[in-house]
């Protein structure tokens, strides 16, 4: 696990280094999120909105084995260069699960992925590493959580 967080270090500060297109390639966006990995698989809608070209809020509703959860992220967006439409990101956010039974729990959530977007076309795709440090019932953590987007843009 130690060398999978490095190397995704490695490739997100490669794409940092090598980018230098604009990132803003939608204003708005509506579509379903897929939350998955270790654990449950969570399905619901979400929404992405750019405040200008680079920063973007993203929130999710998304429903999964007995868990609603609620997650609101900020993300910086940029274009990878020689790469139309394509870009990597990097966010963070709160996340808040509620349980069957009335537990609720609440969790951080940080991101980094990539986002693209057909040409011509008003559809987007992303995917992304997830994980999630809960900081309620004791804490605990959960790296080995992804995420999936289909996108409809605005």
């Amino acid at each position: 696990m130690k060398n999978l967080l490095k190397s995704l270090f490695a490739v997100v500060f490669l794409a940092i280094g090598a980018t230098q297109a604009k990132a803003q390639i939608y204003k708005t966006s509506l579509g379903l999120s897929v939350d998955f990995g270790d654990g449950s698989t969570l399905v619901g809608p979400a929404v992405k909105h750019f405040f200008d070209a680079n920063n973007a809020g993203q929130a999710e509703v998304v429903f999964g084995n007995h868990v609603t959860m609620l997650q609101a992220m900020y993300s910086y967006n940029k274009g990878i260069s020689g790469a139309k439409g394509l870009n990597w990101y990097l966010g963070i956010g709160p996340a808040l699960g509620f349980v069957k039974g009335g537990d609720t729990q609440f969790a951080i959530r940080p991101m980094a992925g990539l986002e693209y977007k057909i040409n011509g076309a008003p559809i987007a795709f992303s995917f992304d590493w997830r994980p999630a440090f809960w900081l309620s019932n004791g804490g605990d953590s959960n790296v080995g959580r992804f995420g999936f987007g289909f996108k409809f843009t605005l």
